[in-house]
């Protein structure tokens, strides 16, 4: 209900705008209440497992939970969480059950993949690459549509067996609906220019985040697209 004039913006996360209004009654309307600039920058997630399983790769822990039916937990940041999510899609795409183990947060959830309390989970990638590098957990995939460039080596779901797959969270820049399109368009050649300057880049990147600064309606297209599959 802010002024449109650009003065006052909104930044939003995929869980705000396609998640929640799925699951509890909000205020607002995700796609008539704001004005999309440009989304800076997207995050995947990554699905380890437990460094003492006999698994290896994407295909293996198919076989390892297939063969186990209802015995395998995964843990997640919480219910309707998006790692929750994730987790959700890719069982039903595979056709595997597993047992859902929600924490308070990606962190603590993490901590009993780590521990062996739960099997496996799709962590978010900045906190998975250090227990990875530590030999905590073993890395087995990255739910992005290509490979990140933290985890290189790390292949995609979609590359392991699941071209449909493709999950990614974000963060972008929103203004009030009703934003005069000089200034949404000014807003968005900002953010595009600063997520070239190398310094900004490199801090986006060592947050776990793929840098984009898309423009207004390639940000708006793939709002649209998150609200369709998340509801």
């Amino acid at each position: 209900k802010a002024q449109p004039d650009g003065y006052t913006l909104f930044l939003a996360a995929l869980p705000v705008m396609a998640v929640v209004p799925a699951v509890q009654k909000v205020r607002y309307d995700s796609l008539k209440d704001f004005a999309p600039i440009s989304n800076i920058g997207t995050n995947p997630f990554a699905l380890v497992v437990n460094k003492d399983l006999p698994i290896h790769s994407l295909k293996e822990f198919v076989e390892y939970v297939r063969t186990r039916k209802g015995e395998m937990s995964y843990g997640s940041a919480g219910v309707g969480s998006l790692n929750h999510l994730s987790m959700v899609l890719f069982l039903k795409q595979a056709g595997l059950d597993m047992v859902h183990v929600p924490y308070k947060g990606n962190a603590p959830a993490l901590g009993d993949v780590v521990a062996g309390h739960v099997q496996a989970m799709f962590s978010n990638l900045s906190d998975a690459l250090p227990q990875t590098k530590a030999g905590n957990v073993r890395m087995l995939a990255v739910s992005s549509e290509q490979r990140s460039i933290l985890a290189s080596e790390v292949p995609t779901v979609a590359e392991s067996g699941y071209p449909k797959y493709k999950v990614l969270t974000w963060n972008g820049l929103m203004a009030p609906a009703g934003t005069p399109k000089e200034i949404v368009d000014k807003l968005s050649s900002e953010i595009a220019k600063a997520v070239k300057e190398p310094k900004f880049r490199e801090q986006l990147v060592n947050y776990g985040a793929d840098p984009l600064g898309d423009t207004p309606a390639e940000y708006r297209a793939m709002l649209e697209r998150d609200i369709s599959v998340w509801a």
